[in-house]
């Protein structure tokens, strides 16, 4: 079964860490694009950050640089983000995508230009304050 399927997620308080997980399955991860997003009731989803498909390049959000850090490992076919210093604003459903690479920058990938051919089902992050 295709799927992504992302934890992690919980309370905390400002200024503390989280770390997501997404655990792919049924794909060759090699291949696609990996993001996450984030979206809270009456907003539009946001892309919070993409990685390449080898890891060798990351785009942030500029909410969230120099805060949270991707990674991926193709191998164990997961994708992390490291979330420190958490703000209240940061409180959102965190969602882990996934599209087939185009071979474009990493940047075009959090653009909102490419619809995501896979989604998780996301994991709730609130930082209270």
């Amino acid at each position: 079964q295709v799927q992504l399927v992302e934890s992690g997620g919980g309370l905390v308080q400002t200024g503390g860490s989280l770390r997501l997980s997404c655990a792919a399955s049924g794909l060759d991860l090699q291949d696609f694009v990996m993001a996450w997003f984030r979206q809270t009731p009456g907003k539009e989803r946001e892309a919070v950050s993409c990685i390449s498909t080898r890891g060798f390049d990351s785009y942030y959000t500029n909410a969230v640089k120099g805060r949270f850090t991707i990674s991926r490992d193709n191998f164990k076919r997961k994708v992390d983000l490291q979330m420190n210093d958490l703000k209240a604003e940061d409180t959102a459903m965190y969602y882990c995508a996934a599209v087939l690479s185009r071979g474009k920058a990493t940047a075009d990938y959090c653009s909102g230009r490419y619809a995501y051919d896979l989604w998780g089902r996301g994991t709730q992050v609130t930082v209270s304050s």
